[in-house]
């Protein structure tokens, strides 16, 4: 028997037909949809509008696959990886907050300072503020007591005081690390974990799109860090120092999330239009999740686009393969 050489044509149908067979694997496969990450950002009382974006993904069908939460972005994170849904979330703010707040709404006039009035008639004292007793008046009472304890993965972000650098915590006491993750300074005594001396993680990663990037195909970033007001009619009176110190706050987010956006972006970027806000207006509540309930039909757009027929799923055992999601 004469033995042929291989020709160009053989290697062409043997890269066809093993093409062929890659491609009916792959349609044999059960499909999954794309791991999603939620990032949840911080900006004080800015970061109610949080619930607007939950409830879009309640009313999709949707959960994320893992979360990550900054500062109050960590208190919502929270309480959805516990299984609560937006709905929920939504009510139990509302009631939190009328109780604490507005039953003294008279009290507040134009240039009242809301950091000396919620110092007042919250049921807890500086030292300044105990933010483990602040998170227990907004987390719902039936949480988990750890990480281990949550339906979806959780990664809160905190700031490391004497090392001035990130610390993203994952296991353990979850209202500890909640609480850490909202300790702004001056107002609230800073958090030993593990030795450290943990601040707000607002400090260091005000939207932490890029702790679930690693964990997820697609992710979802809800900013609320916020923009100039537009209306800034009487702003020319000299502020208060404490409005000083909430602002300040507010100034270093933006600028961090601005500059953070030039060198990566997340697969879905919302920005809540809550700019008109500061860190401390909670008895502003109403307003504030009012002025980002458009971010509900922008988020679902979003969420449709990138999971509807133009992306590309991913089969189980075909991880290996390229893929590009539209």
């Amino acid at each position: 028997m004469r033995l042929r050489r291989p020709s160009k044509g053989d290697a062409t149908k043997s890269e066809t037909t093993a093409l062929l067979a890659r491609h009916k694997e792959m349609v044999a496969l059960p499909a999954k949809r794309p791991r999603i990450g939620l990032a949840l950002g911080g900006g004080g009382a800015r970061g109610l509008a949080h619930v607007v974006a939950l409830e879009a993904f309640d009313e999709m069908g949707i959960k994320p696959d893992v979360i990550a939460g900054t500062s109050i972005g960590a208190i919502y994170g929270a309480a959805y990886a516990a299984g609560l849904s937006g709905t929920e979330i939504r009510a139990h703010t509302e009631e939190a907050l009328s109780q604490r707040f507005d039953l003294v709404r008279q009290v507040l006039s134009a240039r009242a300072d809301p950091v000396s009035w919620l110092l007042k008639f919250l049921p807890i004292r500086p030292a300044f503020l105990d933010p483990v007793a602040l998170l227990e008046a907004l987390l719902p009472s039936a949480m988990p007591k750890t990480f281990e304890g949550l339906k979806i993965p959780l990664r809160v972000v905190c700031c490391d005081f004497y090392a001035q650098s990130q610390v993203v915590l994952s296991r353990g006491d979850l209202k500890r690390a909640v609480a850490a993750s909202m300790t702004l300074p001056v107002l609230f005594a800073p958090l030993q974990i593990d030795g450290r001396a943990m601040v707000d993680g607002g400090f260091v990663n005000p939207l932490p799109f890029d702790v679930v990037a690693p964990e997820c195909d697609i992710s979802v970033a809800i900013d609320v860090s916020g923009g100039v007001p537009e209306d800034q009619n009487g702003k020319m009176v000299p502020p208060s120092s404490l409005e000083v110190m909430s602002a300040s706050s507010q100034i270093l987010q933006r600028s961090i999330v601005r500059e953070k956006l030039k060198s990566a972006q997340p697969d879905i970027l919302i920005e809540c239009a809550v700019g008109a806000f500061s860190l401390v207006d909670f008895h502003r509540w109403r307003d504030v999740i009012k002025a980002a309930e458009p971010v509900k039909d922008q988020l679902k757009r979003q969420l449709d686009r990138v999971l509807g027929s133009e992306t590309i799923l991913i089969a189980d055992g075909a991880k290996d393969l390229p893929r590009k999601i539209t």
